[in-house]
This record gives structure tokens, C-alpha cells and sequence, in this order.
């Protein structure tokens, strides 16, 4: 275990664009590109689906005016994991890191590492491969696609495991490749061809299969809360980022606003191209946007392209996860090796490769929309958790002296938090499977703690009859 006064100190050298960046580019990943599809298919309601994103919207911009001022308090690396152990202690903090290792971070790399093999491949090639099955529930796949997805977490964990200034670099230039793309979809069905994009607007706006119901609401928005997620990605480099005070709070506001803004136009810009029956159940969205704008062979190179934005996902999501590894080994909660000496400008290499090892397991043995849904559900349960650790920490020291202070406290958690009780409780009711796995991951993570902490009392004690 590590000594919290003896760790290496992780430089101060990430500006405001750049961590804009990084939270547009953690944000702008497998969810936009893929989960329209299944959410029609979900709700059999277009006006909900807008509905939903904008409720997304509202719960993500909500969640970041609450965790600008808990990065203001506590500019340093972790996110969750250090303001919950801030606020609780080392069980509840353990247990959001736990929920930050897993499901923040490796579980989203690992779903958008595969999306990043279904869009160079096509979504047909899922079901190639060799699979083990038990009760028709895949164990462990390996094919193609899988493959694709382990080469970019390796890919990616080395680049961001040689210098953080480095890794930062390649991360912006993938992000403005991305958002240049985006752009180009958003305004081409209206400037190419309007009359046809308002003909399939007006369809899409008018299409109802079925009556709403809550649960199949709160799926969708499960999904959506994956579409959303990283808007707390500077959190994590909390103490890596240059003025913490203006420019932490200022990146998750400015970069979710940024996101909210374009996956409403982009899911307009969907609608405005393809038939929605087409686009219903449909992992590969973008792709098919792009067939129909350009034509089959100009939309074999987007999906190339819609490939190389999700891998701007990949690489900011690797880049931010492994500084909670890193944050909970300093803390001696996890045990692996912290570097005695990181050198200015070097990154934590052994959270980095231990965060992939875990990504490559979730590959082989997750399917997409499993993973997805299992993602949605846990990472709402933080979020909550973590708001109202704000709040505990605004009765106990009370707000910060200077800087940023959360806009419209008390009501802003008190909706974020009341959201994501309703989101959890109805993926609950719904996907009783999924949240059991959920249950389950938090059970596996109790465990650990306590298997650690006895440990650690186990070398105290020897320590002391030497």
C-alpha cells in the first residue's frame, strides 16, 4: 500500500480548452451514435424520444452545476471517489470508486470499444465469432469485432501510459476531427437536400406505435444517462488542471451545454434522413445517416470516420478512469503499486494497464446493450450519491470561501438526486436481470473492501511484533 504524504504528485498542466475538450470528447462517444436506435425501439414514440434527450439534458447540466462546486472544494484526482470519501468515509468512497473503475470507466471503454469494431465492420458482424453460452447467455465472445475493440484499449492505454502532454495532444486532434464531423451531419440533410429532410421530419414527428408507460420511460433514460455521461470528466484531473478554482467548474458547464446542444441536432439531423422504421432497434445510426446522404460507397468511409470519433471516446475515457486507480491507490484502498517517482509530466502507468486488463475482461464477456443498460443503472446510483454528499459537505464546512458555488442550491441536487432515484428504481422494476449484475458488482466490491482492510490490519499487526 501507498503513503498518501509520500505519493508522487501528478502536475498541474491541462488549460481550460483542453479540458473542455476532454469532457466534450468523454461525452460524444457510443451513446449519440448508437442508442437512438434502441431507444425507438423502446418507446415506440418519436416525440418522447426528444423528450428524452432533453431531460437528459436537463438531469446532465444539473449534475454538473452541483459537481463543479464539489471540484472547486476538492481539485484533486479521483472525482467520486474523493468527494464520497470526503463525505462518508473509506467504505462509501470505496464503493463509488469501485463504481467509477467498473462501470464509469470500464464498462463504457469496453461498449465503445466495440461499437468503434461495429462501425469499421458492420453491425452484421456481431454475430460472428466463437461464443460461450450458458442458458443462451454469452460468457465469453471472441470474434472480429472483439478483437478490434482489445487492440484499441492496448492501443490507447500505451499512448496515454508515455506522457500525459503527448496523450493530450492526440485526444484534441481526434476531438476536432470529431466535432468537424458532427457539424458536417447536423447541417448536410438540410443544405443537400430539404425538401426530402422535411418530408421524413414531418413523419418522424407524427410516429406513435404505442401508448407510453413508465418503465419503458425510465429504460429509455437509462440509456440516455449513458448518452451523457462524462460530463464529470475534469473532476478526475481535478489536480492536474491549471487554476482548478475557474477553470474545473467552467469545462464541465461549457462542455455540457456544448453536448446537450448538439445531440439535439444531431438526433433532428437522424430524422431528417432516414425512415424511422429504419432507424428502429439500429446500433449503427450514423452509418446508416451517412448511406443515405452520400451513397454506399461514400458511407463506408463514415463509417470509418464515425469509428475515429468513437475512438476520441476510448482515448479520453483511459486517459481520465485511471486517475481514480490511481487516487485509491495512493489512499491504499486498492492494491496495486503507485510509481515511487513520477517524473513532470509522466502519467500513472500501472492504473492505466490495470484499467485495461479489466476493460479487455468486459469485452469478451459483455454484449452492447447489456453493457449499456448495466452502465446507465450504476452510474446513476453515484451521481446520486455523490450529490448528496454535496450537501453533506455544505452543512459540515459549509460552501467554498472563493470560486464557483453551485447555482441554484438547494433545488438543483435536490432534483438531480430525486431523478436518478426515479431512473434507478424503475431499471429496477424493468431490467430486474441487469440491476441483479448491478447488486452484484456493489457486493463484489464490499467484499474487496473488507478483504483489504483485513489485510492491512493482518500487516499492521506484523509490522508491530517485528
Amino acid at each position: 500500500m501507498s503513503d498518501p504524504q509520500q505519493a508522487p504528485k501528478l502536475t498541474a498542466q491541462i488549460g481550460l480548452g483542453a479540458a473542455i475538450l476532454l469532457v466534450i470528447a468523454n461525452m460524444i462517444g457510443t451513446g449519440i451514435f448508437t442508442t437512438s436506435g434502441l431507444l425507438l425501439a423502446e418507446l415506440n414514440h418519436s416525440k418522447a424520444l426528444f423528450i428524452a434527450w432533453a431531460i437528459g439534458a436537463l438531469f446532465a447540466l444539473s449534475g454538473a452545476l452541483c459537481y463543479g462546486e464539489l471540484g472547486v472544494m476538492m481539485p484533486k484526482a479521483g472525482g467520486e471517489y474523493a468527494y464520497l470519501r470526503e463525505a462518508f468515509g473509506d467504505l462509501i468512497g470505496f464503493m463509488g470508486g469501485w463504481i467509477s473503475l467498473i462501470v464509469g470507466f470500464s464498462a463504457p471503454i469496453a461498449a465503445t470499444a466495440i461499437a468503434v469494431g461495429v462501425y469499421l465492420l458492420g453491425q452484421d458482424a456481431l454475430a460472428i465469432g466463437w461464443r460461450w453460452q450458458i442458458n443462451q447467455y454469452d460468457l465469453i465472445t471472441i470474434s472480429p469485432i472483439t478483437l478490434i475493440a482489445i487492440a484499441t484499449v492496448l492501443f490507447f492505454s500505451y499512448v496515454h501510459s508515455r506522457n500525459v502532454r503527448w496523450g493530450l495532444n492526440i485526444q484534441s486532434i481526434l476531438t476536432i476531427v470529431k466535432l468537424s464531423f458532427i457539424i458536417l451531419l447536423i447541417t448536410a440533410p438540410f443544405v443537400l437536400n430539404w425538401p426530402k429532410a422535411s418530408s421524413l421530419l414531418q413523419s418522424a414527428i407524427h410516429y406513435e406505435e404505442s401508448h407510453l408507460n413508465k418503465l419503458s420511460f425510465a429504460v429509455a433514460l437509462i440509456y440516455v444517462s449513458f448518452a451523457y455521461s462524462g460530463w464529470n470528466a475534469s473532476c478526475y484531473l481535478g489536480s492536474e488542471i491549471k487554476n482548478p478554482q475557474r477553470n474545473l467548474p467552467l469545462s464541465i458547464l461549457v462542455g455540457t451545454i456544448i453536448v446537450s446542444i448538439i445531440y439535439l441536432l444531431l438526433n433532428l439531423s437522424f430524422f431528417a434522413v432516414i425512415p424511422i422504421e429504419s432507424i428502429k432497434g439500429a446500433i449503427d445510426v450514423a452509418a446508416l445517416a451517412a448511406h443515405a446522404l452520400f451513397g454506399p460507397q461514400v458511407a463506408k468511409a463514415f463509417g470509418i470516420i464515425v469509428a475515429i470519433c468513437l475512438l476520441s471516446a476510448v482515448s479520453a475515457m483511459v486517459l481520465v478512469g485511471s486517475r481514480v486507480y490511481y487516487a485509491m491507490a495512493v489512499d491504499g484502498l486498492i492494491p496495486i503499486r503507485v510509481e515511487d517517482k513520477l517524473e513532470d509530466k509522466q502519467p500513472p502507468k500501472t492504473a492505466i494497464y490495470i484499467q485495461a486488463l479489466i476493460t479487455i475482461v468486459m469485452i469478451l464477456s459483455g454484449s452492447f446493450e447489456s453493457l449499456l443498460i448495466y452502465t446507465g443503472f450504476l452510474l446513476s446510483l453515484s451521481a446520486m450519491l455523490t450529490v448528496i454528499a454535496l450537501i453533506v459537505l455544505r452543512q459540515r464546512i459549509g460552501p467554498p470561501s472563493r470560486g464557483y458555488r453551485t447555482w441554484g442550491y438547494p433545488i438543483t441536487p435536490i432534483l438531480f438526486i430525486g431523478a436518478n432515484l426515479w431512473i434507478v428504481s424503475y431499471s429496477v422494476a424493468a431490467r430486474p436481470i441487469i440491476a441483479l449484475w448491478g447488486l452484484v458488482s456493489l457486493f463484489i466490491g464490499l467484499l474487496l473492501y473488507y478483504l483489504i482492510k483485513i489485510t492491512q490490519r493482518k500487516n499492521v499487526r506484523l509490522s508491530s511484533t517485528r
